[in-house]
């Protein structure tokens, strides 16, 4: 489990590798991860937008942005927080992904809050990132 807090804000990442999506004979390895979000501050905060760097075994990188999560833009009140899940193809046995979610503040204001890098291995080749 990988945790970061900005500004009152928690992030958990769990990632998990999808063995049944994978296929290492044709060098397509799957990983899942539930990413909870936790409002601690005092404020009603809406994430508006994401933003990954994933980095592959061989050192390419893959950027994406894109709006929300999973086609939404959630709400969370003082003290609510929100899970979900997703996934992340790669054609190396590892990889790292870090990012950041852009929030918008009930005021209006804008501000990042990051996403811990995390680790993607096979079961049997975990590694550590400090």
């Amino acid at each position: 489990m990988y945790r970061a807090v900005t500004q009152n804000i928690e992030v958990i990442v769990e990632p998990f590798y999808l063995e049944e999506q994978s296929n290492p004979e044709e060098n397509r390895y799957v990983w899942g991860y539930r990413i909870t979000i936790a409002n601690e501050s005092d404020g009603t905060v809406r994430l508006r937008a994401r933003y990954w760097k994933i980095t592959d075994g061989n050192g390419q990188i893959e950027e994406i942005r894109g709006p929300g999560v999973i086609g939404e833009q959630p709400v969370l009140n003082p003290g609510d927080s929100f899970q979900y899940s997703s996934g992340c193809p790669l054609t190396t046995t590892s990889g790292v992904m870090v990012g950041r979610y852009s929030m918008e503040s009930e005021t209006g204001n804008l501000f990042d809050i990051e996403i811990p890098a995390f680790s993607l291995d096979l079961p049997d080749q975990l590694r550590t990132l400090n």
